[in-house]
């Protein structure tokens, strides 16, 4: 018996797997054509959305979720993004699910901290 995920519970491993490292885990929650809009950046399908994530990821200490909202097919989660190079991050992230699958994802946050943080690394 297979069972499709609920949005809440995507966005839930979503967040677990990316603040874990765990790739694979996360490339079996997103749709091959997933969508994503961000303050850092687009991506179109897996493997770009994955490279964006990878990328991040490198400096990702802990996401610290506030709350999560879940309609239907849709999870928003509020979180401070706390990395390496910049003090924690106000962040919404918004999915739409289809199928199982994340199929939409958009990131909103101020990125001055980010980026004057990788400038620095530079």
């Amino acid at each position: 018996m297979t069972t499709t995920k609920t949005a809440r519970e995507l966005a839930e491993t979503y967040f677990t797997a990316w603040e874990e490292g765990d790739f694979e885990a996360l490339r079996g929650l997103l749709a091959a054509d997933v969508d994503f809009a961000g303050a850092l950046g687009t991506a179109s399908g897996v493997e770009e959305a994955l490279a964006g994530l990878k990328g991040l990821g490198q400096v990702l200490e802990k996401i610290d979720v506030k709350v999560r909202v879940t309609e239907g097919d849709e999870a928003i989660t509020w979180f401070d993004l706390h990395t390496s190079v910049a003090p924690p991050t106000p962040t919404a992230n918004w999915m739409h699910v289809e199928d199982g699958k994340v199929t939409r994802i958009r990131v909103t946050f101020d990125p001055r901290g980010l980026l004057a943080g990788f400038e620095r690394q530079n």
